[in-house]
């Protein structure tokens, strides 16, 4: 079992370090920030098992932090910890898309025991995919475990993985994965992309993403390339070589 990790958005200076300090103490792995634009950047770019946001923080509010990261497709479950304690606030941090909404002041043990069944409820409904004997991916975490070492995906790392699983075996141009893995406000990078291929085949093995000169990328699982040669070994026992030949460029 992987260590959770937990991000937090708390700009008074002194709350923000004991927050910290209390769920590293219980074993998670904790970032945090003090500005709304500097979590924004944060959570654009690395995973986590759960959020903790206040709202009046400088930059982008709490709120409209959730309703950013809900666009670009951030799921991640998020807990509000506010003094904001109107009717109308709590409505709208719930309608944001928020998972718990805490008023402050507040008992560390009750955040503490909320964190938990948040926890426990989301990762009993994880996505969890085979990727061979030894490895595991789950989407709903971003996360890959190898021979029972967890890696944490970025969240482009994480859909790109989730893009080349469900089309496994399939040349995929650089214009399908971009329309796939850059929304529509956002600017597509080759460089990136190179990134975060280079990034899974430091997990996956070397071999795991083929590229295909002038035409993309094809991901092959393991137990697919090793089942294929066998096949491709049997029609050439056969004198089956016109087949064996229209196969070759898959086993290069």
């Amino acid at each position: 079992m992987s260590v959770a990790k937990i991000f937090i958005l708390e700009d008074d200076p002194s709350l923000n370090d004991t927050l910290v300090e209390y769920f590293e103490d219980k074993g998670f792995s904790v970032n945090s920030e003090f500005d709304g634009f500097e979590a924004e950047s944060t959570l654009y770019e690395n995973r986590y098992d759960l959020l903790i946001f206040d709202v009046n923080v400088p930059s982008l509010d709490g709120f409209n932090l959730l309703k950013s990261i809900r666009e670009f497709g951030v799921n991640t479950p998020v807990i509000f910890l506010t003094a904001k304690d109107g009717i109308e606030d709590i409505k709208t941090g719930f309608g944001v898309g928020a998972e718990d909404y805490i008023k402050k002041p507040f008992v560390l043990e009750e955040l503490s025991i909320r964190v938990e069944a948040i926890l426990s409820r989301y990762n009993k409904g994880a996505k969890e995919v085979k990727l061979a004997e030894n490895i595991t991916f789950n989407s709903s975490v971003g996360e890959i475990v190898v021979d029972n070492n967890s890696y944490k995906l970025s969240n482009k790392e994480s859909r790109l993985l989730e893009i080349f699983v469900a089309s496994k075996g399939e040349i995929l141009s650089h214009e399908a994965i971009f329309s796939e893995l850059w929304e529509y406000d956002e600017t597509p990078s080759d460089s990136s992309l190179r990134t975060y291929i280079k990034n899974l085949r430091k997990i996956l093995g070397k071999d795991s993403i083929e590229s295909i000169k002038k035409r993309g990328y094809r991901y092959i699982s393991k137990g697919w390339k090793k089942d294929f040669k066998a096949f491709y070994l049997y029609l050439y026992a056969f004198g089956c070589n016109g087949y064996c030949l229209c196969f070759d460029n898959l086993l290069q």
